[in-house]
C-alpha cells in the first residue's frame, strides 16, 4: 500500500551577479533521494518515506540589452513523496518475535486437524486396552496362574508386557501423525545435544521441573489437609506393584523400568508430545498445558489423587513447552517414579508396612 502526494514547487535564487563574456546556456541537473524508516507498531511492518527532488542551476540573461550580465537562478523541483508500508525481511522478523516472546508461551505449528485429533486419541485407547486384554487372555491360555507367581514372576511379566503396550501404543500414534507433511522438527523431538543450555537444555529444566514439581506437589498435599481432603486410595496401582518392590532386586529393578522408564516414555509423548501439542493449534499453549494436564490425571482412574496428578501434569507442561524436547518431561517423571519407588523400597526394608501408609491409615 502506498500514499503519493502530487509534486510540489519552489524557486530560489541567488544574488550573486557575475560579469562574463557571452556564452551559451548551461544548465546543471542534479536529482537528490531521501529515505526515512519508521518502526510501526507491528514489528514486521516499516513505513518506508521517499522523497525524489531535481535542481536546475541555468544561467539566464537578466536583461537584452546587457547581454554580458547573467544572474545564476537555481530552480528546485520536489517531484513526489511516497510512503510505503512494506514487511521487514524474514529473518529480522524472526529474530524480532525471538526477543518479544517467550518460548514457554509459543504455540506448535501443528500440520494435523481436529479429525486426525480425536482418530488418533481412539485408536491409542483402544490399542492399549486391547493389548491388555490379549495379554491377559495369553497368560490365561497360557496355564500361568498369576496367583501363584512369586514377586519375581510377576515382576518380569509386567515387565515384559508393559513393554509391549509402550511398543504398540507408540506405533501406533506415530503412524497416524507422522506421515503428516511437513511436520515440524520440534514435535516428537527427543534430542541428547545441549543438555543444559540456558534456554533450552533439557537436563537442566529438567532439574529445575523437579525442584518445582516436588515444592508444587508438597503445597497441594498441604493444602488436601488443610481442607482434610484425604479420600480413599486403594486403587491406586501402586497397591498392585507393592507386592514387587523392596522383595528382590531383580522384582525392584523391574518395576523401576515400568514406572521408572516406560511410563513416561509413553505418557508424556501421548499427553504433552501429542495431546497438547495438538491443543495448540486451537488455544493458548498455557490453556493447552492445563487440559492436557486434566486429561492426564484422569487417565489414571485414582480419583484421590487427582490434585497430584494435575499439578505434576502442569509442570511437565510447562517444562516440554520451554524446552520443546520431550527428553525434559520423560526426565522429570522418570526421577518422581523412581523416587517413590526407592523410597518405598527403603520404608519397607526398614520395618514399615507401607500398604497402610499409602491406604492413609
Amino acid at each position: 500500500m502506498a500514499v503519493t502526494f502530487n509534486p510540489a514547487f519552489s524557486r530560489s535564487s541567488a544574488s550573486t551577479l557575475s560579469l562574463s563574456p557571452p556564452r551559451r546556456l548551461s544548465s546543471l541537473i542534479k536529482t537528490d533521494f531521501v529515505k526515512s524508516q519508521l518502526r510501526l507498531f507491528s514489528p514486521a511492518l516499516k513505513l518506508r518515506a521517499t522523497t525524489t527532488s531535481t535542481r536546475i542551476s541555468q544561467l539566464r540573461h537578466f536583461s537584452p540589452l546587457i547581454p554580458a550580465l547573467k544572474l545564476p537562478v537555481t530552480i528546485t523541483r520536489t517531484n513526489s513523496t511516497t510512503f510505503c508500508f512494506t514487511n521487514s525481511t524474514p529473518d529480522e522478523s524472526v529474530e524480532k518475535d525471538d526477543e518479544l516472546n517467550w518460548q514457554v508461551l509459543k504455540r506448535w505449528n501443528v500440520p494435523w486437524n481436529w479429525q486426525r485429533v480425536s482418530l488418533t486419541s481412539l485408536a491409542c485407547v483402544l490399542s492399549l486396552h486391547s493389548t491388555v486384554l490379549i495379554g491377559v487372555v495369553a497368560v490365561a491360555y497360557s496355564g500361568i496362574n498369576i496367583h501363584e507367581l512369586s514377586p519375581d514372576g510377576m515382576a518380569g511379566i509386567g515387565f515384559v508386557g508393559y513393554g509391549i503396550v509402550t511398543a504398540v501404543v507408540l506405533a501406533v500414534l506415530f503412524s497416524l501423525t507422522k506421515s503428516f507433511s511437513p511436520i515440524t522438527e520440534d514435535i516428537y523431538q527427543y534430542d541428547l545435544r545441549e543438555p543444559f543450555d540456558i534456554k533450552k537444555g533439557w537436563l537442566l529444566w529438567a532439574g529445575i521441573g523437579y525442584v518445582g514439581a516436588v515444592a508444587a506437589l508438597v503445597l497441594t498435599v498441604a493444602a488436601m489437609s488443610f481442607f482434610n481432603f484425604n479420600p480413599r486410595r486403594g486403587s491406586d496401582s501402586l497397591m498392585i506393584l507393592l507386592p514387587m518392590i523392596g522383595s528382590s532386586t531383580f522384582s525392584t529393578a523391574c518395576v523401576v523400568g515400568m514406572i521408572g522408564v516406560l511410563t513416561p516414555v509413553l505418557e508424556e509423548t501421548v499427553f504433552r508430545g501429542f495431546l497438547m501439542v495438538s491443543l495448540t493449534k486451537w488455544l493458548p499453549t498455557p490453556l493447552s498445558v492445563l487440559l492436557s494436564a486434566a486429561v492426564f490425571a484422569l487417565a489414571h482412574f485414582t480419583p484421590g489423587r487427582f490434585p497430584q496428578l494435575f499439578v505434576g501434569g502442569i509442570v511437565f507442561g510447562f517444562s516440554y513447552a520451554q524446552t520443546r524436547n520431550l527428553l525434559t518431561p520423560i526426565t522429570i517423571h522418570a526421577f518422581w517414579n523412581t523416587g517413590i519407588v526407592l523410597l518405598l523400597t527403603f520404608l519397607q526394608l526398614k520395618g514399615y508396612d507401607i500398604k497402610k501408609m499409602l491406604q492413609g491409615r
